[in-house]
């Protein structure tokens, strides 16, 4: 019962806003505004795991990670600044304790850097690589634009719909804005969560030319509501 009397409430506050709306601005138009881009990523996500199994024991973590390091400097790969350890672990339980497994986020800047950098860490050993995700350094500048496109668009939807029954567009009076609370769902990722993994990257002519990772462009798409007055 509670809820049937909740539910006729809302019912009429919104019966209650379009009527103030019809009496406010008894003509106008609403129409929603939509925009989309796509953007070639500059930034790659690949997480990288070092484990001891890798070598069947031979050689440690340590060593692992030390060589790791030195190759990407000799790529020329600011380490201090792209590489981050997201795991250690020592889940086998070595009588020193010494951690059996590390797991490491490297952000990347070109698919060149991505093959580069497969095939230094394949030459040491380390098989298991994985690309996470793919972005662009001004993503959220680049959605910000998109957003005005949209907003654009609607009003040049809301022109072109007046023009035709001989009216013209006046001030905007609302403008609703899915994305208010900084969710930014409206923009979308294709997925590049593509496992690379020993002989991926074992061939030494292996070309960033001829990658066949499918790097694809990444797409924003951004809608709004807007309503114009009709004069």
């Amino acid at each position: 019962m509670k809820r049937i009397i909740l539910l006729a409430a809302a019912v009429l506050i919104a019966c209650g806003a379009v009527a103030q709306t019809n009496e406010t601005y008894p003509s106008y138009v609403q129409v929603t505004g939509r925009a989309e881009r796509e953007i070639e990523p500059d930034e790659f996500y690949l997480a990288v795991t070092i484990n001891e199994r890798d070598s069947k024991g031979k050689i440690s973590i340590e060593q692992q990670q030390r060589g790791m390091v030195a190759a990407l400097k000799k790529l020329g790969i600011d380490v201090a600044a792209q590489l981050k350890v997201s795991d250690l672990s020592s889940a086998l339980f070595k009588r020193n304790m010494s951690v059996v497994t590390a797991r490491y986020e490297l952000r990347l800047g070109s698919a060149a850097e991505v093959v580069a950098v497969g095939q230094a860490l394949n030459a040491l050993g380390i098989s298991e690589i994985v690309i996470e995700r793919v972005s662009h350094s001004r993503i959220r500048e680049l959605q910000e634009e998109v957003r005005v496109e949209a907003i654009r668009n609607a009003r040049q939807k809301a022109a072109m719909l007046a023009e035709a029954i001989g009216q013209k567009v006046g001030r905007c009076f609302l403008i609703y804005d899915p994305s208010r609370d900084e969710s930014f769902s409206y923009f979308y990722y294709y997925d590049n969560s593509h496992k690379v993994r020993g002989a991926a990257f074992a061939d030494a002519d292996y070309e960033a030319e001829a990658l066949p990772l499918d790097f694809k462009a990444i797409r924003l798409e951004y809608s709004v509501q807007t309503k114009f007055v009709l004069e």
